[in-house]
This record gives C-alpha cells, sequence and structure tokens, in this order.
C-alpha cells in the first residue's frame, strides 16, 4: 500500500505454540484533511491502535496494527470536530483491507463457492458476495454481435412445484436456455428462462436489430420450438443442426430396436447370457473404433443367435447415416452426400422396422440444417462445453436460490475473460 509506512515487524508466539508476525503501520504524513470541509489539519488529539486483517503472505500468520492518529478540525464552520487518518485501501471503520476483499472475490471468480473463500479468507458471506457482485458487474458486459450463435439449454436444479390458493399445483420453469458465441470468445452471452420459442425470440428481440442482423449461422440441436424462433426471429439466419444428437437418435433406434426384439423372442429383458445383450455397447460404437476380432465376435453372434436380422440392419442403418455425417470432415461433393443419404433412406425405407422408419423421416424433416452442418461443418459443441460449465458452477455452489446470482456466476465462469490476479 504505497500511503502506508511499515514501521517495524515483530515475530511473537501465535495461536497453538505457532509463531506468527506482527507488522506495525502507520500513515507517514503528518498532516490529514478533513473528510467534510476538506481543511488540512495538523492538530493530533489522540492515538489509536487497530487490527485490520490483511491478505496472508508466508506460512507464518500475519497480523497488521495500524498506528492510527485522531486530528481535530480547527475550521469553526465545520460540524465535524475531530476525525480519524484513513487511506483507500483501509477507510474509515473498516475491519479488513480493500485487497484481501478483491483476493476473495476474484477467489470466488475463479470457481471457488462463495463459502470456501470465506473459509480462505476469514471473511463474511455478505462481504464475500458484495465484492465478488461489484467484480462481476465490472467485468460483464452486455455482448458484442456475433456471426455464429450457438443455443441450447439447461436444468436449472430440481423440479420444483407451487401450491395455489385454489389447491391446485403448478409446475415452475427449471430451464435456461443458453445462447453461447461459436466464433469468437465472447462465451456465454446470456441466457433465458425457459426452453421455449418465445425465450429465445423475447432475447433476441431485446439484443436490437442490428444486433440481429450480424449472426449468419444458428447451431442448435434438433429441436423444433428453437427452429421455429429462429425462423421468426432471424429469417436470413443459416440454422445447423448438431451431427451429435443426430448420431445420438440412431443410437436409440438400434437400442429400441434390441430390446423389442429380445421382448418379442425371449419375452423378457436381455440377460448377459443373451447375445444381443452382451454386445450391447458393441452395438453403439463407431465402426472405425471396433477392432477386427470385436466386429467378427458381434457380427457372427447376430448372424447365429438373432434369425430375424433386425438388429445387424439397424447398425447398418446407424453407420449409414455416420457415414453421411462423415461428409462434413471429409469435404465431400455434393454427388457424394447425395448417393448416401439415397442409400440411408433406401435402407430405412426397405427394411420395413419402425424404428428405422422413424429415424429417416426425423433426418427427412431436417435435413435443410443436416445439409448445413455437411457443408459448413460448424457444430454445437462449444455450447455443449459450456452447459458442463454451467453445471459444474451449480455443483460447486450445492445449487443456487437466486436467479441473478447463478446468471452472474455462470456467465462469468464461462466467458473467457481475463481477470489480472494482480489487480
Amino acid at each position: 500500500m504505497p500511503e502506508i509506512t511499515v514501521v517495524k515487524v515483530e515475530r511473537v508466539a501465535g495461536e497453538q505454540g505457532q509463531a506468527g508476525r506482527v507488522v506495525h503501520i502507520e500513515r507517514p504524513e503528518e498532516w490529514a484533511a478533513c473528510p467534510e470541509c476538506g481543511v488540512i489539519s495538523t492538530s493530533v488529539r489522540q492515538r489509536r491502535t487497530t487490527r485490520p486483517r490483511d491478505l496472508p503472505y508466508g506460512e507464518e500468520a500475519l497480523h497488521v496494527r495500524w498506528h492510527k492518529r485522531q486530528f481535530a478540525c480547527k475550521e469553526a464552520l465545520c460540524s465535524r470536530k475531530a476525525f480519524t487518518e484513513s487511506v483507500a485501501e483501509i477507510p474509515p471503520r473498516a475491519r479488513v483491507t480493500g485487497r484481501l476483499c478483491r483476493a476473495a472475490a476474484r477467489r470466488v471468480a475463479s470457481g471457488a463457492s462463495v463459502a470456501a473463500a470465506c473459509r480462505e479468507y476469514r471473511l463474511g458471506w455478505p462481504l464475500t458476495h458484495r465484492h465478488f457482485t461489484a467484480l462481476a458487474d465490472a467485468v460483464l458486459a452486455e455482448p458484442e454481435p456475433v456471426e455464429v450463435l450457438g443455443i441450447d439449454e439447461t436444468r436449472r436444479g430440481r423440479a420444483r412445484w407451487r401450491k395455489n390458493a385454489d389447491g391446485s399445483w403448478d409446475k415452475l420453469e427449471r430451464f435456461e436456455t443458453n445462447f453461447v458465441d461459436l466464433s469468437g470468445t465472447g462465451g456465454l452471452l446470456g441466457q433465458a428462462a425457459g426452453r421455449t420459442g418465445s425465450a429465445v425470440e423475447g432475447w433476441l428481440d431485446a439484443r436490437g436489430q442490428a444486433w440481429k442482423s450480424a449472426v449468419q449461422v444458428v447451431a442448435i440441436d434438433p429441436a423444433t420450438c428453437y427452429r421455429t424462433a429462429i425462423r421468426r426471429a432471424l429469417p436470413h439466419a443459416t440454422i445447423v443442426v448438431d451431427h451429435f444428437h443426430l448420431i445420438a437418435l440412431a443410437n436409440k433406434a438400434v437400442t429400441a430396436v434390441r430390446q423389442r426384439v429380445t421382448r418379442d423372442q425371449r419375452g423378457r429383458r436381455g440377460r448377459s447370457v443373451d447375445p444381443e445383450w452382451a454386445n450391447r455397447r458393441r452395438l453403439l460404437r463407431a465402426r472405425e473404433n471396433l477392432s477386427q476380432r470385436a466386429f467378427t465376435t458381434m457380427w457372427n453372434a447376430l448372424i447365429d443367435h438373432e434369425p430375424t436380422g433386425q438388429i445387424l440392419t439397424a447398425w447398418i442403418a446407424k453407420e449409414d447415416l455416420r457415414s453421411l455425417l462423415a461428409c462434413a470432415r471429409q469435404q465431400q461433393p455434393r454427388s457424394v452426400i447425395s448417393h448416401r443419404l439415397f442409400r440411408f433412406f433406401s435402407w430405412c425405407a426397405g427394411s420395413d422396422i419402425p424404428e428405422l422408419i422413424s429415424l429417416a423421416e426425423t433426418i427427412e424433416q431436417w435435413w435443410p440444417e443436416t445439409l448445413a452442418f455437411i457443408t459448413t461443418g460448424i457444430t454445437n459443441a462449444r455450447t455443449e462445453g459450456t452447459n458442463r460449465l454451467i453445471k459444474d458452477a451449480a455443483r460447486v455452489a450445492f445449487g443456487f436460490r437466486n436467479l441473478a446470482n447463478q446468471r452472474r456466476r455462470v456467465r462469468l465462469a464461462c466467458t473467457h475473460q481475463t481477470i489480472n490476479p494482480a489487480a
């Protein structure tokens, strides 16, 4: 602290037999200005010693003793007769230094809970949270326009119910729609309550027309409500569906076929002695990630013990879909994309399996957005990573009761902002 001078440092026996250090400080100037009228005074009425807590330093305990002076105001018209000197880091009646409070705020901003920062720096919860709020509000600002926008939802805690006056119950909204910058370093741009199209439209409309005009591509999961809202709010933007969720739909179709075939043939759920149950993990794994031995084991077991062939048919359909989506990574021409799309549709239509027909219908409904992914290669992976950071922040805090505090915490945790630890 530049306004403070260290007089001496003593080593004393601390609590529980641990040695500690006592630092005696004082203000070097022999004068002080009255905070009420601003008149300089050199008349000292008395001296006091306070014990403000400061940042820890080293392995031993550090204690501060500030020898303060009380000055008498000589201005006759001033209503204040006396005042005690102070500095910016230790304002009047302060028991902790400003840099200690800022360090606790940065500790919370780095991912720790408010309670953990309080235990580390021996501060109260309201004081630590107040300084963290000031730090977060100074760092976070209105999001800048982005070119590629990612939209996804996360659940905010467990489901909660509210009882009405007439005795009925309403389920409270526990989902948040997240807006993420996929083209720059903006990170989490903001959140909106609910996972509905109106929530997306309301958040985008609040940004203004200039902000919306800058968005060129929007990446989403296969959610119809989001697609409808984007077409209304951003009619000029290209919508891209995330390929991970399309492959997940194919894996669910394979699982549904396997479970249905097992129930029809055996009249029960699958067991470890059933070949289709023993190979359930191999059925969901990518073909290139299967060794030749594992693939041969799965294929022969299902050929020998599953006479309908529906499980392998569903597995082939899943691999055909993966081959179609791989065109984005392989940068295949449109002729190859059309060929693989026809092969997938014809295989699902010729199988006469309800689960595969439903899968093909879903791909057909989302084909413009799927083709946009294949041609652009844009995914929602960063949005999914942001969802994980949001959940981690909630776990660290053991949940949030205040929605404003939650949004502040998760946005600071998910935004690529550099917080100077020496500030």
